[in-house]
This record gives C-alpha cells, sequence and structure tokens, in this order.
C-alpha cells in the first residue's frame, strides 16, 4: 500500500534537485527494472502490481489505480523502482570517449548511452550543461544500459584541456569521416541539438570531421544528434 511519504518522495524524483538531495532516482517497465536488479545498483524500493518473486523488503504490491497514481508515463507498464543513484567512477581514457557539449534532449541522451553500450564505449563524459542521465525520461530511453556505461558530468572545458587523448568534434564543415583516418584511442565531441559544439570546446578540438550529404538537392539542415553518433561511432569502430 502506498504512503503518503511515498507518493511524495516518487513524485519529487521527477526534479533533478530532489534526486540529488535524496540520491535516488526512478525507473520504469519491467524490463528495465529486471535488468538494474541484475546490476550492482542499490534497490531502495520496488512498487509493482505483480511480484517479482524476489527475496526483499524493499518489494510493495500496489494495486494498478496506485502504479497509475505515481507513475510518471502516459501508459504505466506494471512496476516502478526507486534506485541508488551510484557515485561516479574515474574517467579511464583507455579508449574511445565521448563527450557531449550540452545535450539537452533526454531522448537524445538516453539513444547515446544505449549507443555507448552498443559501441562499447566505456566512458561518457557530459558537460554540466547537458541534461541529467538520471532523468526519468533519459533512464527510460537507455533500456538498462544506463548501468553498463560510465557516465561524468565534469567541466568539459578543463577535461579536453587535459586529456593527452586526440579530440574529434562533429561539425557541419569537417572532413569528411569517410575518408578520415580514425584511431582507437580518441576523445569524440558532439554538440548541442540547435547550435553544435561552442566556441569554446571548438578551439579544443584537434580535428573536425563531418557526414556528408548525399542528397540530390542537399536540403537537410542537420541530422539529429543520436543518429550522427550512431554513424561516427561506427566509424571509429570501422577504423
Amino acid at each position: 500500500m502506498l504512503s503518503k511519504s511515498h507518493i511524495k518522495l516518487i513524485t519529487s524524483l521527477k526534479q533533478k534537485k530532489f534526486r540529488l538531495q535524496h540520491s535516488f532516482f526512478v525507473v520504469e517497465g519491467l524490463k528495465t527494472i529486471k535488468e538494474l536488479l541484475q546490476s550492482k545498483l542499490t534497490l531502495h524500493a520496488l512498487y509493482t502490481t505483480e511480484s517479482f518473486n524476489i527475496d526483499a523488503k524493499e518489494e510493495i504490491l500496489i494495486t494498478e489505480a496506485e502504479l497509475k497514481r505515481i507513475s510518471f508515463l502516459t501508459t504505466p507498464n506494471k512496476a516502478l523502482a526507486i534506485f541508488k543513484i551510484p557515485k561516479e567512477k574515474q574517467i579511464e581514457q583507455k579508449g574511445l570517449v565521448l563527450a557531449l557539449d550540452a545535450i539537452r534532449d533526454p531522448g537524445n541522451l538516453g539513444t547515446i548511452i544505449r549507443l555507448c553500450d552498443w559501441f562499447g564505449v566505456k566512458d561518457l563524459v557530459c558537460s554540466r550543461e547537458t541534461v541529467d542521465c538520471f532523468n526519468p525520461k533519459v533512464v527510460q530511453a537507455t533500456m538498462g544500459s544506463i548501468t553498463r556505461v560510465n557516465i561524468n558530468y565534469i567541466d568539459l572545458e578543463v577535461f579536453l584541456n587535459e586529456t593527452s587523448l586526440p579530440i574529434y568534434g562533429a561539425f557541419m564543415e569537417g572532413e569528411t569521416v569517410y575518408k578520415t583516418p580514425l584511431p582507437e584511442k580518441g576523445v569524440l565531441v558532439m554538440g548541442n541539438e540547435a547550435n553544435g559544439i561552442s566556441k569554446e570546446i571548438e578551439a579544443l578540438i584537434n580535428q573536425k570531421i563531418s557526414i556528408p550529404r548525399f542528397g540530390d538537392l542537399q536540403a537537410t539542415e542537420s541530422l539529429n544528434v543520436a543518429t550522427a553518433t550512431a554513424i561516427l561511432l561506427s566509424e571509429f569502430r570501422r577504423g
């Protein structure tokens, strides 16, 4: 059964300041919750309409009406869980590192986290202006990949100044990625959906790369940042 304190905590976690205050984040959906239960993340509470058959005092059986009351989704999916936000781990910089400069859209960030998982990018570094990776919409879009990617929020300018890795940036006017020799180790920077990479970060980039347009009219203004990230990561891995 849901108490008022349960409802107050869950609804507060929609906002970043309360996620930081409580060090908790919300996960919804059977598949994603099951993936996170198998990870090293710490479960705080599991509200579900059908038992997960886990031996845990954190599991609380609720009705579908109660789930609908606390869910952030239009159509709730059987369960909602609260997990402890893990501590950030050190950035290893041993292979390919993806850096995000002020990515704002939760769906884009969630997809990019999944892409890091798919292409074996262990470290994702985000500027402090990038949307919070524990935003419920981001978590939903990662489909569990958030447990397998090391995500850090940092001063991106300082990080790029200090790294010894070559730095590549995605630009409309860069050299075509299909003709650019790409290393196994490096940093790939992706910019904001509307404005691209900021001038401050652009000044630190060693090589600008681009995805050429092949359409006859050349009328498409740009690619979605997650789509562009997928293409560029694929090229880096193809080597």
